[in-house]
Protein backbone atom coordinates (compact mmCIF):
# COMPACT_ATOMS: atom_id res chain seq x y z
CA UNK A 1 0.00 0.00 0.00
CA UNK A 2 1.59 3.30 -0.77
CA UNK A 3 1.62 6.03 1.63
CA UNK A 4 -0.32 9.23 1.24
CA UNK A 5 1.78 12.08 -0.95
CA UNK A 6 4.48 9.66 -1.69
CA UNK A 7 4.96 7.83 -5.31
CA UNK A 8 6.14 4.45 -5.75
CA UNK A 9 9.26 4.01 -7.70
CA UNK A 10 10.36 1.21 -9.98
CA UNK A 11 13.88 -0.17 -8.87
CA UNK A 12 15.56 -2.38 -11.52
CA UNK A 13 17.76 -4.65 -9.78
CA UNK A 14 20.79 -6.13 -12.03
CA UNK A 15 23.50 -8.61 -11.74
CA UNK A 16 26.85 -8.05 -13.30
CA UNK A 17 28.29 -9.66 -16.22
CA UNK A 18 30.10 -13.22 -16.00
CA UNK A 19 33.89 -13.28 -14.59
CA UNK A 20 36.82 -15.64 -15.33
CA UNK A 21 36.20 -16.55 -11.36
CA UNK A 22 32.01 -17.00 -12.05
CA UNK A 23 33.31 -19.30 -14.71
CA UNK A 24 35.71 -21.15 -13.04
CA UNK A 25 33.50 -21.00 -9.29
CA UNK A 26 35.68 -18.67 -7.43
CA UNK A 27 34.37 -17.14 -4.29
CA UNK A 28 34.76 -13.19 -5.28
CA UNK A 29 32.90 -11.06 -2.84
CA UNK A 30 34.99 -7.80 -2.42
CA UNK A 31 38.01 -9.22 -4.97
CA UNK A 32 38.01 -6.44 -7.26
CA UNK A 33 37.69 -9.17 -11.25
CA UNK A 34 37.11 -7.74 -14.27
CA UNK A 35 34.21 -9.04 -16.59
CA UNK A 36 35.50 -11.40 -18.85
CA UNK A 37 34.33 -11.95 -22.47
CA UNK A 38 30.83 -13.43 -22.55
CA UNK A 39 30.52 -11.45 -18.98
CA UNK A 40 31.10 -7.93 -21.79
CA UNK A 41 28.58 -9.43 -24.48
CA UNK A 42 25.95 -10.13 -21.76
CA UNK A 43 26.53 -6.29 -20.42
CA UNK A 44 25.88 -5.18 -23.84
CA UNK A 45 22.70 -7.34 -24.69
CA UNK A 46 21.18 -5.92 -21.08
CA UNK A 47 21.72 -2.19 -21.92
CA UNK A 48 20.06 -3.26 -25.57
CA UNK A 49 16.99 -4.94 -23.80
CA UNK A 50 16.78 -1.69 -21.03
CA UNK A 51 17.35 1.25 -23.84
CA UNK A 52 13.37 1.63 -24.24
CA UNK A 53 12.76 0.85 -19.76
CA UNK A 54 12.41 4.32 -19.14
CA UNK A 55 15.64 4.31 -16.68
CA UNK A 56 16.37 8.06 -14.94
CA UNK A 57 19.10 6.69 -12.37
CA UNK A 58 21.94 4.58 -12.76
CA UNK A 59 23.51 3.53 -9.14
CA UNK A 60 26.67 0.64 -9.05
CA UNK A 61 28.68 -1.10 -6.87
CA UNK A 62 32.37 0.09 -7.38
CA UNK A 63 33.57 -3.00 -8.07
CA UNK A 64 34.66 -3.51 -11.68
CA UNK A 65 32.62 -6.28 -12.75
CA UNK A 66 29.34 -4.20 -11.58
CA UNK A 67 30.95 -0.65 -12.87
CA UNK A 68 31.45 -1.76 -16.41
CA UNK A 69 27.81 -3.46 -17.09
CA UNK A 70 26.05 -0.15 -15.53
CA UNK A 71 28.31 1.37 -18.13
CA UNK A 72 27.56 -0.24 -20.99
CA UNK A 73 23.77 0.92 -19.91
CA UNK A 74 25.07 4.31 -19.56
CA UNK A 75 25.93 4.24 -22.69
CA UNK A 76 22.68 3.62 -24.01
CA UNK A 77 20.89 5.48 -21.73
CA UNK A 78 23.15 8.77 -21.95
CA UNK A 79 23.15 8.79 -18.23
CA UNK A 80 25.95 8.93 -16.06
CA UNK A 81 26.77 5.90 -13.33
CA UNK A 82 27.01 7.19 -9.78
CA UNK A 83 28.86 4.27 -7.67
CA UNK A 84 27.79 3.65 -4.34
CA UNK A 85 30.19 0.57 -2.52
CA UNK A 86 27.34 -0.24 0.10
CA UNK A 87 26.26 -2.12 -3.41
CA UNK A 88 29.31 -4.19 -3.49
CA UNK A 89 28.88 -8.46 -2.88
CA UNK A 90 29.28 -9.58 0.34
CA UNK A 91 32.72 -9.40 1.93
CA UNK A 92 34.21 -13.00 2.34
CA UNK A 93 37.00 -12.36 3.84
CA UNK A 94 39.61 -15.73 3.75
CA UNK A 95 37.11 -17.37 1.34
CA UNK A 96 37.94 -15.13 -1.74
CA UNK A 97 39.42 -16.09 -4.66
CA UNK A 98 39.11 -19.91 -3.40
CA UNK A 99 36.79 -22.62 -5.12
CA UNK A 100 33.61 -24.12 -2.71
CA UNK A 101 36.21 -27.65 -2.55
CA UNK A 102 39.05 -25.75 -1.20
CA UNK A 103 37.13 -23.73 1.44
CA UNK A 104 35.47 -27.31 2.14
CA UNK A 105 38.87 -29.14 2.45
CA UNK A 106 40.52 -26.09 4.36
CA UNK A 107 37.54 -25.51 7.17
CA UNK A 108 35.12 -27.99 7.21
CA UNK A 109 33.36 -27.11 9.99
CA UNK A 110 33.22 -23.40 8.78
CA UNK A 111 31.80 -24.64 5.53
CA UNK A 112 29.35 -26.30 6.78
CA UNK A 113 27.91 -23.36 8.21
CA UNK A 114 28.19 -21.30 5.59
CA UNK A 115 26.62 -23.55 3.87
CA UNK A 116 23.76 -23.81 6.15
CA UNK A 117 23.29 -20.15 5.98
CA UNK A 118 24.19 -19.57 9.76
CA UNK A 119 22.99 -15.54 9.92
CA UNK A 120 25.77 -14.57 12.60
CA UNK A 121 28.62 -16.73 10.77
CA UNK A 122 31.39 -14.55 9.42
CA UNK A 123 34.01 -16.05 7.19
CA UNK A 124 37.40 -14.61 8.35
CA UNK A 125 37.71 -10.62 7.93
CA UNK A 126 34.44 -11.28 5.98
CA UNK A 127 30.79 -10.52 6.41
CA UNK A 128 27.78 -11.88 8.52
CA UNK A 129 24.38 -12.54 6.68
CA UNK A 130 22.90 -10.57 9.26
CA UNK A 131 25.59 -7.17 8.85
CA UNK A 132 25.07 -7.96 4.56
CA UNK A 133 21.27 -7.53 5.40
CA UNK A 134 21.23 -4.56 6.71
CA UNK A 135 23.83 -2.89 4.48
CA UNK A 136 21.80 -4.03 1.24
CA UNK A 137 18.29 -2.85 3.31
CA UNK A 138 19.76 0.22 3.96
CA UNK A 139 20.95 1.35 0.89
CA UNK A 140 18.14 0.41 -1.58
CA UNK A 141 15.53 1.72 0.23
CA UNK A 142 17.49 5.31 1.08
CA UNK A 143 18.12 4.95 -3.19
CA UNK A 144 14.94 4.25 -3.43
CA UNK A 145 13.06 7.09 -1.38
CA UNK A 146 15.73 9.48 -2.87
CA UNK A 147 13.99 9.32 -6.08
CA UNK A 148 10.15 8.84 -5.93
CA UNK A 149 8.32 8.07 -8.87
CA UNK A 150 11.65 7.05 -10.73
CA UNK A 151 12.98 4.41 -12.59
CA UNK A 152 16.09 3.36 -10.69
CA UNK A 153 18.91 0.73 -11.91
CA UNK A 154 21.18 -0.68 -9.30
CA UNK A 155 23.91 -2.88 -10.72
CA UNK A 156 25.08 -5.30 -8.19
CA UNK A 157 25.84 -8.58 -7.04
CA UNK A 158 24.34 -12.13 -6.65
CA UNK A 159 24.48 -11.67 -3.01
CA UNK A 160 22.98 -7.65 -2.90
CA UNK A 161 20.04 -9.41 -5.64
CA UNK A 162 19.21 -12.73 -2.71
CA UNK A 163 19.29 -10.03 -0.01
CA UNK A 164 16.59 -7.59 -1.67
CA UNK A 165 14.61 -11.29 -3.39
CA UNK A 166 14.59 -11.58 0.75
CA UNK A 167 13.41 -8.27 1.64
CA UNK A 168 9.97 -8.05 -0.95
CA UNK A 169 9.06 -11.88 -0.19
CA UNK A 170 9.86 -11.86 3.76
CA UNK A 171 12.07 -15.13 3.03
CA UNK A 172 14.06 -15.49 6.07
CA UNK A 173 17.90 -15.39 6.25
CA UNK A 174 18.71 -18.91 6.63
CA UNK A 175 16.08 -20.00 4.22
CA UNK A 176 17.60 -22.22 1.10
CA UNK A 177 17.55 -20.43 -2.15
CA UNK A 178 15.07 -21.55 -4.48
CA UNK A 179 15.51 -18.64 -6.64
CA UNK A 180 17.95 -17.88 -9.48
CA UNK A 181 20.17 -15.16 -9.39
CA UNK A 182 21.74 -15.20 -12.85
CA UNK A 183 24.41 -12.85 -14.17
CA UNK A 184 23.25 -9.81 -16.48
CA UNK A 185 19.50 -10.90 -15.69
CA UNK A 186 16.74 -8.16 -14.72
CA UNK A 187 15.13 -8.26 -12.13
CA UNK A 188 11.91 -5.81 -11.24
CA UNK A 189 10.62 -4.36 -7.84
CA UNK A 190 8.64 -1.83 -6.78
CA UNK A 191 9.40 0.28 -3.60
CA UNK A 192 6.59 2.40 -1.57
CA UNK A 193 6.91 4.21 1.63
CA UNK A 194 6.35 0.64 3.13
CA UNK A 195 8.76 -0.87 1.65
CA UNK A 196 9.89 -3.61 -1.79
CA UNK A 197 7.22 -5.44 -3.22
CA UNK A 198 8.31 -8.04 -6.71
CA UNK A 199 7.37 -7.51 -9.72
CA UNK A 200 9.53 -9.69 -11.87
CA UNK A 201 12.83 -11.89 -11.24
CA UNK A 202 15.71 -13.34 -13.47
CA UNK A 203 14.52 -12.42 -16.98
CA UNK A 204 17.40 -13.77 -19.28
CA UNK A 205 15.30 -13.53 -22.97
CA UNK A 206 17.91 -11.29 -23.60
CA UNK A 207 20.77 -13.04 -23.54
CA UNK A 208 18.70 -16.46 -25.27
CA UNK A 209 20.17 -15.57 -28.79
CA UNK A 210 23.60 -16.02 -30.31
CA UNK A 211 24.84 -16.10 -26.59
CA UNK A 212 28.24 -17.86 -25.90
CA UNK A 213 28.43 -20.65 -24.04
CA UNK A 214 27.90 -19.61 -20.03
CA UNK A 215 28.51 -22.01 -16.91
CA UNK A 216 27.29 -22.25 -13.18
CA UNK A 217 29.00 -19.06 -11.28
CA UNK A 218 29.79 -18.15 -7.73
CA UNK A 219 29.14 -14.88 -5.48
Amino acid sequence: MLMPGVDATRVVVLRHGQTAWNAGQRIQGHTDIPLDATGLWQAERLAEALAAEGITHIYSSDLARAHATAAALARRTGLAVQTDARLRERGFGAFEGLSYAEIGQRWPEDAERWRRREPAFQPGGGESLISFQIRCAAVATELAARHPGATLALVAHGGVLDMLYRLATGQALEAPRSWALGNATINRLLWTGEGFTLVGWNDDAHLAVDAPQTVADSP
